[in-house]
């Protein structure tokens, strides 16, 4: 069975960092794309970052490049999001979600009807 399970979240400083995590089961990541998306009270989910480890892509939206890197640890099956200089507006749940490498693109990994599995969600906070 396809799991994933999100942790790291949880209450920072601005300017502050955390790195979430997203542990795979039941499928190895090779033939999938992995992307962070995160959903703020009242607001629509949007996609933070990808990464495609079949062709060894890394996207990033907008508000993420800069501040955000995503990476992934194969023999743990974990992929991560490393955010440094955390912004009051960054508070949101965060999830990780997975879809087929073949097709994700630059065009395409923000979509979030295009992924199959999903998180239930860390939290992250960022307040003074």
């Amino acid at each position: 069975q396809l799991q994933l399970v999100e942790s790291g979240g949880g209450l920072v400083q601005p300017g502050g960092s955390l790195r979430l995590s997203c542990a795979a089961s039941g499928f190895t990541l090779d033939y999938y794309a992995i992307g962070w998306f995160r959903q703020a009270p009242g607001k629509e989910r949007e996609g933070v970052s990808c990464i495609n480890s079949s062709y060894g892509s890394t996207y990033y939206a907008d508000s993420a490049k800069g501040r955000f890197t995503i990476s992934r640890d194969n023999a743990k099956n974990t992929v991560y999001l490393q955010m440094n200089s955390l912004k009051p507006e960054d508070t949101a749940v965060y999830y990780c979600a997975a879809r087929s490498a073949w097709g994700t693109s630059s065009s395409s990994w923000y979509s979030t009807p295009s992924y199959d599995y999903w998180g239930q969600g860390t939290q992250v906070t960022v307040s003074s």
